[in-house]
């Protein structure tokens, strides 16, 4: 069949324009997250294993139960989530794994923290303003739809290889999440509430920094809790283009038809991906 219209070739000509004209910016993002991923792996490789496990643990300890001291009503609810959070870290420390579990999460809490600063304004927007609700949902219904595969071309011709374009890709990847729950939740707000706060004299800004957000805040938790499982989701397809880490033992295993790696490497994913999604769950389920 004959090709009538070339949709790719305008892509194309746009992509290769923007790489010309703002090649320096490219170089600027490409150097900051660079430096942000070496620098935040070197500082959690510096820190002990049993530390480190230890830390994590208290967090997640807390989370679950919101009080520092072993009480009893509390210490049933988070000691199934601490034993857990031990033993998995200490499953990956024996396989071997460590440093590339560091690794992923130090790309996924880039990612995520990225894909946080662009979402939840461009959410605070979606819901404050019905034209750019109707703008910004098909942008993420089309980020939601793509195959994450169609990132990575992009994200290498502007980027090259390495952590920067699977940091990207991750964050278009995850994006939308944010954006839509940060959305929902400050339009679910009781309008009650809203008109009560503007009875008291409270301005706009004072309306969504005091009253929307925190009010929605569980909402924009869970949308948290949904970007950090759509990272973690993008670890292996990331190694396609450079990404360190867990992700890029799974490539190799595949790689190497080698099936020992690749479901170790998996499995310590999966580990990373059950104590991230408990403990931003908790925290959630506490801010209801």
């Amino acid at each position: 069949m004959e090709k009538i219209l070339h949709v790719g070739k305008y892509i194309e000509k746009g992509i290769n324009a923007l790489e010309e004209n703002f090649s320096f910016l490219w170089r600027a993002i490409d150097d900051a997250i660079s430096w942000i991923v070496e620098n935040l792996n070197d500082l959690f490789l510096s820190v002990p294993f049993l530390l480190f496990v230890l830390a994590i643990t208290f967090i997640a300890y807390y989370a679950k139960t919101g009080c520092l001291l072993l009480k009893k009503e509390g210490f049933r609810r988070g000691i199934g989530l601490a034993t857990f959070v031990i033993l998995g870290f200490l499953l990956i420390y024996g396989m071997g794994y460590w440093e590339e579990a560091i690794q992923t999460t130090t790309l996924v809490i880039v990612s995520t923290l990225i894909a946080l600063v662009l979402g939840i304004p461009f959410g605070i927007l979606s819901a404050k303003s019905t034209t750019a609700d109707a703008i910004i949902r098909p942008i993420l219904d089309l980020m939601q739809t793509m195959p994450a595969f169609v990132y990575l071309i992009p994200a290498i011709f502007f980027f090259s290889v390495g952590n920067t374009p699977g940091i990207i890709a991750t964050v278009i990847f995850s994006l939308p999440p944010a954006v839509r729950l940060t959305s929902l939740g400050i339009k679910n707000v009781q309008e009650d509430v809203i008109e009560a706060g503007r009875a008291f004299g409270a301005t706009e800004n004072q309306i969504l920094f005091k009253i929307q957000l925190p009010l929605a805040m569980p909402t924009i938790l869970a949308g948290i809790n949904q970007v950090i499982l759509l990272a973690l989701s993008m670890v292996v397809i990331a190694s396609m283009v450079g990404a360190k880490g867990l992700g890029s033992i799974v490539y190799q295993g595949i790689q190497q038809n080698d099936i020992a790696k690749g479901f170790e490497s998996g499995l310590g994913i999966v580990v990373l991906a059950i104590i991230l999604d408990r403990i931003t769950q908790s925290i959630a389920n506490k801010n209801k």
